[in-house]
Order: C-alpha cells, then structure tokens, then sequence
C-alpha cells in the first residue's frame, strides 16, 4: 500500500496566518483599560460618590477628583496604565473633566469590542473615531457661548460648576469667586492666554472650617516670627530683604575638627565669631532693613542664637527656614532680588511693605506681610479646614477651580453642563453618519452611541431611571432644544444653562480629542512584548 502524499502547497494561494494572539492582546487590553474607567465611573457628577485611598504609608485620602484616585491606583497592566496617563493629560490641558475623559475612553472601548467582534478592521475603526472627533469639536464649538473677561458672574457661575462636584461643594459659593478674582489678578495683560498657576499659592492651615478660607493681598508664612531673644514680631514700614547667605560662624570646606588647648584661643574663637557676626548684622542694618527672610541652608545653620540675639536687639524681625523653591515666588511677590551674600546687600535690593506682622490662627501662628508696593502679579490664598482630609480636598477642588478659570481666560468660550453637549454631539454625529458610506458611518454611530455614557452615568449616580432620563434628552434635543440637560439637584431634566451649569468649552474638547487619541492607541496595539 503506498503512503498517501499530500499534495504540495502553493504557496501563492493559500497561506494561514494565526491572528487569535493578535486578537487575545487586543481584548486583554480592552478589559483591562475598561476595568479602570468602570472603577472611577461612579463618581462622576456632583451626585458622584467618593473614594477613599488607603496608601502603603497608611495616609488616607478621600476625593472624588478623577486624576488624584487614578494617580494614588497602582496599575500594572500598560494599557490600564495609558487612562491613568489620559487624565493627567486632561489634567494639565484643562484641569478639570478628568472622570469624563476616563469614562469616554471607558465606552469608546467598549463599542470598539462590539466593532472588532463584527470583523471590521482595527485601522479603519481607528481612522472613524479621529474623523468623528474632528467633527464632534466642530459642533461643541459651534454651540459654545462666547463670554468676556470683565463679565465676573459667567466665570463664577463656571467655577462653582466644577466645585460642585466636589467633596466640599456646599462651600462653593465662597470658593469660586476666590478662584476667579486670584486668576484674574494674577492675568498679564499682553499675553492673556499664558496664565502660570505658580502664580497663585495656596497656603493650608489647619483649624477653622473652610468658610475662614480668605484671599490675601500680599504674603502668607505658615511659619512662626523667630522668638529668640525677644525679637520683634510686628513691623511697619517694613524694608524686607530676602537672603541666601548663613547669618552664622563660617565653616570650613572640609570636615575637620580643631583642637583648642588653650582657654585664651577659645576666648579668641567666640571674638572673632561674635565680630563677625556683628560686622555682618552692622552692613544689614546700615541699608535701613528691618524684616529678614532667611532661606533654610543645607550645610551649616542659616542662623545661631548668638545671630538671632543680635538681630533682636538691631530690632530685626527674621522669619527663618523658608523654603528654596518659594524664593521664586516670594521675590517676585515683593518685586526685590534675592541676595546671596553679605557684599551685595544694597538697599536696592530691598522690598517694601506697610506692615508685617505675626497672626495668631487656629492653634498656630502665621506670618502675613501686607500693603506691599509695586506688588507683582501674585495672590495667595489661604486655606483653612478642620482635618487634614477635609484641606487637602479643599486644595485640590480649589485646584480645579482655579485650572477652569484659567481655561476660559485662553479661550473664552462657554458651554452648558449636565450633559447636554455629550447627548447633542451623539445626535448630531448620528445623522452624520447615516449620510456616509461603508464601515465609516457603523463605526462613527459607535462613537454617537458611546457619548451617551455621560449622560447616562449622571442619571444613574443620581439615582434617577438613566434609561428614561437618556431618551427623554434626546426627544428634547430632536425638538431643538440644544442646552437641555440633567439637573441633578431637581432630578428632572430642565434648560441647564438657565440653572448656571456651565463649563468652559476647552473642558469638553481636550476631553473628547485625549480620549479618542488613547483608544485609537489602545486599538493600534496587536501585540505586548516583554524585554527582560
């Protein structure tokens, strides 16, 4: 019996090619980028819930700011990885949306599995979605409201929007016009669009409730005056000099020791060092400065006891210990240079202020200096809480209020909230698709379906029936009723830019352009391979 032989391949024709590796990557990817949208899905919206982060040092956090949760998560799969990356973008774009951006990404994804499953090909699904959100841009703009920056009230009413969704949104009507009047002074004239944050400092204090929070025209030390001495703690008219050097004994270079064996040398040594000191303090108070702000020093004490007594008694006021990367700030805020050694102290290099003077806040003391002239462009504020939880919170909230200011300064345009762009973009880019031809109008359908997860996750973390919410939105915005939204408070679904639900439009567009760039990546990926 002859063995039966297989008839040669061509292999022109025939060839198999194993694309379930491909396929299997792909969908790990999904799941794992979905499982981290799902995670910080639920608390989107001011009826959102909050998160409570435990850390490895046992410090706990509670926040419901979608960046801060998805930072503290530690994801090790590299695709999860890319949402946690997605909102610290959408963080530094916009500052606020950071739970939208994840949560887009999260149902853009999932009706990309639906495409996949249908046998359309991952290049074209990719190409739709950047042509979706190209279009989808257009038509936010199209509906944005133009606001200026002399009109206050629009840029509180945006302010307060992002606050309230906040863990300590019952004090947004405090917090948002400190966030737009720290903005706005802090605005330069010529280049509007270039707002540093830097120039706003936010100094915490604890003690008090976050209704003592306060804007403050000048300087804020959570720092005790220097008491050694009975030095002064209050000073008018004050000329303050900002100094790098060590007021104290010089060292020498090396690390060595110097033996005295004689009482005469010894008397000698505290001579010289007590000389020195007083020639220095001498050249200080030859300028007229009566306030000193000493940089912290790494290497040798910034000032002794035997420094600060003389101070004292030239009637000096020191605060000390300031921090290195707050001299920036502070030199800018008092429009002086900083002076790095006693031969440059010139009274030049001074600032000036009206008062400076220690406060008693809380169970602490702080150092405010005010009446500063020729003022840079700096505000300060302080804020206060009753427990470290409830300030950090504050701080990050007052963050995102201040980066929605910041916004609307750059581009100056305003759109409804509550989920009203999101329903009339999915309608919009619905009827779109119908016209096209192909695979393009399935896969941009997908997109217009996927948009719906804002407002549909608002109503659910309200505890409203998303379903009839989301149809009942789209039966209004069929009729023209383009600013029709959710409104939380009301449970029902009303005009939203008569509720003051608005945010900025570069919120919205940053959010749908990052989201639609991290899953056309997330689809790009066929394969994860690791290098040892």
């Amino acid at each position: 019996m002859a063995a039966i032989v297989a008839p040669p391949r061509s292999s022109k024709t025939e060839s198999y090619t194993d694309n379930k590796r491909k396929e299997d990557v792909r969908q790990a990817n999904i799941i794992a980028a979905r499982s981290v949208a799902n995670a910080v899905r639920s608390s989107l919206g001011p009826k959102g819930m909050d998160k409570m982060i435990s850390t490895s040092s046992n410090e706990v956090i509670i926040t419901n700011d979608g960046a801060t949760i998805l930072n503290k998560m530690q994801v090790l799969q590299p695709a999860a990885k890319m949402l946690v990356e997605l909102s610290k973008s959408q963080d530094s774009a916009a500052g606020d949306g950071t739970t939208t951006v994840v949560v887009i990404a999260g149902a853009l994804l999932e009706k990309c599995v639906l495409l996949l499953s249908h046998g359309i090909h991952p290049t074209i699904i990719s190409d739709s979605l950047y042509k979706a959100s190209v279009k989808a841009i257009d038509v936010l703009t199209a509906m944005a409201v133009p606001v200026e920056l002399t009109d206050r009230d629009s840029l509180i009413k945006s302010a307060s929007t992002s606050l309230n969704s906040k863990v300590v949104s019952q004090y947004s009507s405090l917090l948002a016009p400190i966030a737009v009047d720290s903005v706005l002074s802090v605005v330069d004239t010529a280049h509007p669009e270039m707002v540093d944050l830097r120039d706003v400092k936010i100094v915490k204090k604890l003690g008090g409730t976050v209704d003592d929070t306060e804007l403050v025209k000048g300087l804020v030390f959570d720092k005790k005056v220097s008491h050694a001495a009975g030095g002064p703690t209050r000073m008018e008219n004050a000329k303050i000099a900002v100094i790098q050097f060590q007021i104290s004994p010089p060292k020498t270079d090396i690390e060595q020791s110097i033996v005295v064996s004689d009482y005469s040398q010894m008397d000698r040594i505290l001579k010289e060092e007590r000389s020195y000191i007083l020639g220095m303090i001498k050249k200080i108070k030859a300028t007229g400065c009566n306030v000193l702000l000493i940089q912290k020093s790494i290497l040798r004490d910034a000032v002794t006891d035997l420094s600060l007594h003389y101070l004292a008694k030239a009637k000096i006021l020191v605060v000390k210990d300031v921090e290195r990367d707050e001299i920036e700030f502070i030199t800018k805020t008092l429009n002086c240079l900083p002076i790095a050694n006693i031969e440059h102290f010139r009274a030049e290099k001074l600032g000036f202020a009206d008062l400076v003077e220690e406060v008693s806040l809380g169970d602490g003391k702080i150092v405010k200096i005010s009446g500063i002239k020729d003022m840079g462009k700096t505000t300060t504020v302080l804020v206060r809480g009753s427990n470290l939880l409830v300030l950090d919170e504050a701080d990050r909230s007052l963050h995102d209020a201040l980066c929605v200011v910041r916004c609307l300064v750059a581009k100056r345009f305003l759109i409804a909230g509550g989920g009203a762009p999101e329903i009339e973009l999915s309608r919009q880019l619905g009827a779109w698709a119908k016209v096209l031809h192909g695979m393009e109008g399935y896969c941009i359908r997908a997109f217009a379906e996927a948009l719906e997860v804002v407002p549909y996750t608002l109503a659910e973390n309200a505890g409203l029936n998303p379903i009839a919410i989301v149809t009942e939105l789209r039966n209004r915005h069929a009729k023209g009723e383009i600013n029709t939204g959710i409104n939380v408070r009301k449970g029902q679904i009303t005009n939203i830019l008569e509720e003051n639900v608005v945010q900025p439009l570069l919120v919205s567009t940053s959010a749908i352009t990052l989201a639609t760039e991290c899953v056309r990546m997330i689809l790009k990926i066929d394969d994860i391979v690791t290098v040892r």
